[in-house]
């Protein structure tokens, strides 16, 4: 019971920090931010298909899908967020840099 408190107060500790952290972050870091944290959710991709790996039990495996599918989306829906912040700081004047003289 004990070993349980313990983490829900560890949870909400990183949970806090995290906010707390993230939400100082200045406009022009975000970018850099969020390649730096789709690397940790590939991380986090290859630890689940790990543990699929390893699950013997039907509720494992369960576990261990949900987790591959969810740590599937979380990295690849960072890289299209970052994508759309690259594209905000992309020249908007249409034919900038292809060499047009009009």
């Amino acid at each position: 019971m004990i070993d349980g408190f313990l983490a829900l107060y560890i949870f909400m500790l990183a949970a806090f920090c995290g906010y707390e952290i993230i939400a100082r972050v200045p406009v022009i870091l975000h970018t850099p931010l969020m390649s730096g944290s789709n690397f940790i959710h590939g991380i986090v991709l290859v630890g689940a298909m790990i543990a699929l790996g390893h699950a013997q039990t039907p509720f494992e495996i369960t576990i261990g899908f949900v987790g591959v599918l969810l740590g599937a989306g979380n990295a690849a829906g960072g890289y299209v967020v970052t994508e759309r912040m690259l594209e905000m700081f992309k020249s908007s004047k249409p034919g900038a840099g292809k060499g047009d003289r009009g």
